[in-house]
């Protein structure tokens, strides 16, 4: 490896902020460009004046500025290609092709693999006619799950317990509410347990399991509320048995080896969502990178050389010693603006990130922020804060997480008060 790569990261989330932290812990690291970045992340990196989602322009920047390695944190750009463009310019890239991608990219697509591969995932049907998708909704009644195919910021997933909210999913689906992302519509049989995310980093061949986690997704205390894209996380997963981890771990090496086997190399990070049912780990969802918010509490427990594990995977040389975990826990809390999942307002002054971060295992990971023309930090996203602590015990760790959220502000900060709950 060189002495310093100078690496170009996309994406503005509070996952970004926490691959940029972790990468810069490296011995390797040069210069750091973010495109478009947010508030944080353009106060400890330069912003690359390009579009994320367009591979011709990331490429020819990373081509332009010696660029030595791309790291791409969202979706979006993984499905439009981008990293085949920047591979294609000779250049190493952190996440799969838009190939690969579709594990994501498409609900569809990702259940024939798992069908190919035999892996345990629920019962579903996917539809393009709206009449026959309700008739099938009708037949088997709820509760079901209606999905969008297609990306939809985390959003296009309706847990209808009875037939009426199924088919007002189904509707919503195809009456345009997410886009092209609901052209094909996935139903799927309900599945019942605890949820566990396990992330994992792979080079196509080698797959290396990162810890667990588990993610909040509703908006409101007691899980109530609608689904958003993550109000807060912890790790590990201690409901998460030895057989059930290897069950996991199976599932994701089997789609990995059967994607090779259909000719397509998965490159990156597989993010495998899985329900912990009484008769083993069976999968919700695949997603093609890092999640949110739970990479925000599996990276600050990482022990190894990030830069070099992602390098890894580009080269096909990943292997197990190049990551290890330190026996700590990590909450995070999701600092929302009011309104959210919904409509919410923009602009509102945050104070107290620095008082918060100065408090012993936190760090305040930022997402929907942007600097202002007078140096302050304001909102400017649905999530505006990922405030995480690590400390020895889970409850110490809440206890910390929780009293840094109480020293930031901004007009009509919301958060959930029960991150963690199930484990404690």
């Amino acid at each position: 490896m060189a002495d310093t790569i100078d690496i170009l990261l996309l994406g503005s989330g509070g996952r970004e902020h926490a691959l940029l932290r972790k990468l810069k812990e490296s011995p390797h690291p040069g210069r750091f460009w973010v495109a478009p970045g947010n508030g944080g992340m353009l106060a400890e990196a330069e912003a690359a004046p390009i579009d994320q989602d367009s591979p011709e322009e990331v490429a020819a920047f990373a081509r332009e500025h010696g660029i030595g390695l791309v790291v791409i944190g969202p979706e979006a750009p993984l499905v439009a290609g981008v990293a085949d463009a920047v591979r294609a310019a000779g250049i190493a890239c952190f996440g799969p092709s838009g190939e690969a991608a579709q594990m994501e990219g498409s609900k569809q697509f990702a259940k024939q693999v798992m069908a190919r591969a035999g892996v345990p995932t629920a019962a579903w049907q996917s539809f393009t006619d709206r009449a026959a998708c309700e008739a099938y909704v009708r037949e088997v009644g709820g509760p079901v799950v209606v999905k969008a195919d297609g990306l939809a910021a985390g959003k296009g997933v309706i847990v209808a317990q009875t037939t009426e909210e199924a088919l007002a999913g189904v509707a919503e689906c195809f009456d345009g509410h997410f886009g092209a992302a609901g052209a094909t519509v996935v139903v799927e049989e309900m599945l019942d347990g605890p949820e566990c995310s396990l992330l994992a980093l792979t080079d196509g061949t080698t797959l290396v399991p990162l810890a667990t986690s588990q993610d909040h997704k509703r908006a409101y205390d007691g899980d109530r509320g609608p689904n958003t894209g993550g109000m807060g996380a912890y790790s590990p997963v201690p409901a998460v048995t030895p057989e059930q981890f290897a069950a996991m771990v199976d599932a994701e090496q089997r789609v990995i080896d059967q994607l090779r086997a259909d000719g397509i190399t998965y490159s990156g990070c597989l993010y495998g969502g899985f329900m912990l049912t009484a008769e083993g780990p069976k999968v919700l969802e695949f997603n093609a990178r890092f999640g949110d918010p739970e990479t925000q509490v599996v990276l600050p427990r990482f022990r190894g050389d990030l830069l070099e594990a992602f390098l890894a995977c580009d080269t096909g040389t990943l292997s197990a010693d190049q990551v290890a975990w330190d026996d700590d826990w990590a909450i995070t809390v999701v600092l929302a603006s009011a309104g959210y999942p919904g409509s919410y307002e923009k602009g509102k002054l945050i104070s107290g990130i620095d008082e918060a971060e100065k408090l012993e295992g936190v760090t305040v990971y930022q997402a929907g922020t942007k600097l202002g023309e007078d140096g302050r930090t304001y909102t400017s996203g649905g999530r505006v804060l990922d405030v995480t602590a690590v400390a020895p015990t889970l409850q110490e760790a809440r206890d910390q997480a929780y009293r840094a959220c109480d020293l930031i502000d901004f007009e009509g900060k919301q958060l959930r008060h029960d991150i963690a709950h199930r484990a404690l």
